[in-house]
């Protein structure tokens, strides 16, 4: 008897949510129907829908960073699914002033949510019989994370470490632009080329493509540092 063909994490859709336009991701695993939501940043009530639509359990919330259009709806989405809030222990703080970085900008969002554990680089998420590895990549805030998805469809999360001809911005508090750029250049960069990139805002891209093009970070950019 032949066996079963493995199921993999997929992605199941991607959206720009909240006036920041976050791009919030669903990843699943089609035979358990477990998902992932990543960077749950506004618009609960439609990353609700989404998971409700695709008969999907969110087993965990887990954020690329704590700025609040990253993570603004957390706090419901944890309540409504029981699922957990995960981030990077650098951006504890970040998020425990969640109300106050939003009133930086002129918006409003609710008290955060309970961490429940702080992921650590080189630590897998699990969801379902896959999972995302977790690659630490501060600059853009100290505890910033990309997210790999490895199998038949590969994917990097890049947060907003690494955008499609640009990188993230390190002019607000715990920003560097050293570390940001090392980040890039020693653990985006030295991932297989033809990788796509779901960057934190914008359109996707590849790890060659932004190797070669950006021009911040590649092969013909002015040195920031």
């Amino acid at each position: 008897m032949a066996e079963s063909p493995a199921v993999a994490l997929e992605l199941v859709e991607t959206f720009p949510v909240g006036p920041l336009g976050c791009n919030c991701a669903i990843l699943a695993d089609s035979g358990t129907r477990e998902a992932l939501v990543v960077d749950p940043g506004d618009e609960a009530d439609r990353i609700l829908g989404v998971l409700a639509r695709n008969r999907l359990v969110a087993v965990a919330l887990v954020h690329t960073h704590a700025h609040f259009d990253h993570t603004g709806v957390s706090a419901r989405v944890a309540r409504e699914t029981g699922a957990p809030i995960l981030l990077h222990e650098a951006d504890a703080p970040l998020y425990a002033g969640l109300v106050t970085q939003a009133g930086w900008f002129g918006f409003g969002v609710e008290e955060p949510g309970t961490v429940a554990r702080y992921l650590a680089d080189g630590e897998q998420v699990v969801c379902g019989a896959s999972h995302l590895t977790v690659l630490h990549t501060p600059g853009h805030t100290p505890g910033s994370l990309c997210f790999r998805l490895e199998g038949p469809r590969p994917l990097l999360l890049s947060g907003d470490t690494l955008f499609r001809r640009s990188i993230g911005r390190t002019d607000l508090p715990g920003g560097s632009t050293p570390d940001i750029v090392a980040s890039i250049r020693e653990r985006i960069f030295s991932l297989p080329g033809d990788l796509a990139v779901l960057p934190g805002h914008g359109e996707p891209t590849t790890v060659a493509e932004e190797a070669r093009l950006n021009p911040f970070v590649g092969s013909r950019a002015i040195p920031l540092v």
